[in-house]
């Protein structure tokens, strides 16, 4: 028997149930043997009835004596001036709490006091997660189930791989991805990465198509070159049976925006430092004529209670589309905000029932949007050097991955692309819009990556009533039924609307403040689970996922491409 045998088969503790603190099918205590090291989210085994085996979760630990109250112990230690050695040596122990997950023969009875507590082995953690579950359903069906989702590192030194259920993960069951915290540098991103090539690895890639939206910095932009590993990160990659290698090249496609000097220096609008070379792109700009259904977008952060805006380009989008006789002069954004028939003569005219005022409140937004402030994404016309997200995805293949750069786009100019990306792959599965080639299948599952969902599903405010939020609602509830997959990350799961998170059937927690914790979005979690969330570690994640009775702690590796921001 090895030295990892004999610690998990070694007798840690026995149940303890008093008067005042029983015991009960939900959890039970049990006191720690002197000299074992026991820790928060440890998975334990107590030996229960007709030779089951209970196993729980370790919530809290407290320290117990047979001192009345802290009175007592400062009296006993001579009014306190007794610092060197106590008077009076207090008998105590450690008692851990435990929630109950599971018992290998379905008997939840409460677990009974003197019952011999271990560590439980990788078979008896898979138990008590329901991992054994997806096991059985890959044996029965022959279809790949588990996804390696991170380690769960325990105090004896067990180390056992957590597997998400891919039908809870990309459906049919539920779907959606959800990561919050203030974890630091990329911790969110790089999880969700990590993430997206254990599935790609372990359930195929070939149906899956993936679409990325990079926020920050050149961060997604160098998925395709690998990174450098520590051992033991390649060691942790190893232990879950997945290759620490990057993106294949000649399936990631890059779409980076246009920008105001693209022109002259052939340059996309990236963070990309000048003189490193640019991986192999496509650049997205945005004419009248092609972004004239996606007008309501750029006014998605405008209140509007009276649907005054909303008539108004609805107005704007038919004329144009049906190519109505008094719109068809209208080919550029110069034209739209100096000629008729919303201006005549530089002053507003009534459009419709929009009136006057209404229509310069539009244009004066509008002027901001696609010419004060923008970025170089809004051009008079389309050139042979340009494309727009909606042609790309409409030849969206499975195995692909596409990433769409908005990094140094203006907030309306994000809002425009991440909605213009939802509506265009929604069309797609819903059957409103065609394949470039029809003859190409569509990929049976599409997911779609996104940081700061917050910015585009608010929890309060204006923004509640949005265009941009009636898309993430659209593909949060209904996505799942077509094959579209959200998977989203922001540091406060409280910024983000209910219907969006709740919808979201795996959640990843990281650190996160106390403050936060007090809302009542966390309410699914313990309240000893809540606390720890406080002094997490970078690179500890607190995951939570349908099939699990309660959430568990992982460790997982950084993703195995070149991350921008660290050179190598």
């Amino acid at each position: 028997m090895t030295d990892q045998e004999l610690l998990q088969k070694r007798v840690i503790g026995r149940a303890s149930a008093t008067e005042r603190d029983p015991n009960s099918a939900d959890r039970f205590a049990f006191w720690i043997r002197p000299g074992e090291r026991v820790n928060p989210f440890d998975i334990v085994a107590a030996e229960h009835f007709d030779g089951s085996w209970t196993y729980g979760l370790v919530t809290n630990i407290r320290h117990v004596t047979d001192a009345a109250s802290h009175l007592a112990n400062f009296i006993s230690n001579d009014f306190g001036e007794s610092v060197d050695e106590p008077n009076t040596p207090r008998q105590g122990a450690n008692v851990a709490e435990v929630t109950v997950l599971d018992n290998d023969k379905d008997i939840f009875m409460p677990v009974q006091s003197e019952a011999r507590v271990y560590f439980a082995d990788e078979y008896g953690v898979h138990v008590a997660l329901g991992i054994d579950t997806m096991k059985e359903k890959e044996e029965r069906t022959g279809r790949k189930i588990r996804v390696p989702a991170g380690i769960i590192r325990m105090s004896n030194g067990t180390e056992v791989v957590a597997y998400l259920d891919v039908e809870y993960v990309l459906g049919p069951e539920s779907a959606h991805v959800n990561v919050s915290g203030i974890s630091g540098l990329a911790t969110k991103t790089s999880y969700i990465m990590f993430l997206i090539q254990s599935i790609l690895q372990t359930v195929g890639a070939s149906s899956i198509a993936t679409i990325l939206l990079n926020v920050k910095y050149d961060d997604l932009l160098h998925i395709h070159e690998p990174g450098t590993l520590s051992e033991e990160e390649r060691r942790m990659y190893e232990r879950m049976g997945l290759r620490p290698e990057p993106f294949p090249e000649d399936r990631v496609h890059y779409l980076l925006p246009w920008g105001k000097h693209t022109q002259v220096t052939g340059r996309p609008n990236v963070f990309i430092p000048e003189g490193e070379p640019i991986p192999p792109y496509k650049v997205y700009a945005y004419d009248l004529r092609s972004t004239v259904d996606k007008l309501d977008l750029l006014f998605s952060h405008v209140p509007d209670p009276w649907d005054t805006l909303g008539s108004l380009i609805g107005e704007i989008a038919n004329g144009i589309q049906n190519d109505e006789p008094k719109w068809r002069d209208i080919l550029t954004w110069d034209d739209l905000l100096s000629q008729e028939p919303l201006v005549k003569q530089g002053i507003p005219q009534k459009v419709g029932n929009v009136a006057a005022s209404s229509v310069g409140r539009f244009l004066r937004i509008l002027r901001r949007v696609v010419k004060t402030r923008q970025s170089g994404i809004f051009v008079p016309h389309l050139s042979t050097r340009m494309t727009t997200i909606g042609r790309e995805l409409s030849r969206i293949r499975g195995g692909h991955v596409y990433v769409v750069d908005i990094a140094r786009l203006a907030d309306e100019e994000q809002t425009l692309v991440f909605g213009d990306i939802l509506r265009t792959i929604y069309g797609l599965y819903s059957g409103e819009l065609l394949l470039e080639d029809e003859e190409v299948e569509l990929p049976e599952k599409v997911i779609i990556f996104v940081d700061e969902l917050n910015k585009y599903a608010p929890a309060r405010g204006e923004a509640s009533k949005s265009p941009i939020l009636e898309q993430v609602l659209d593909i949060s509830e209904r996505g799942r039924s077509f094959g579209i997959v959200l998977f989203s990350a922001q540091q406060f799961l409280s910024a983000v609307h209910p219907r969006v998170t709740g919808n979201a059937a795996t959640k990843v927690l990281g650190r996160t403040d106390s403050v936060e914790l007090s809302d009542s979005v966390y309410r699914f979690l313990d309240p000893d689970i809540k606390m720890h969330l406080t002094r997490l570690e970078k690179g500890e994640l607190i995951l939570s996922h349908p099939i699990y009775r309660q959430p568990v702690k992982v460790n997982f590796p950084k993703p195995p491409f070149r991350q921008g921001r660290v050179r190598t």
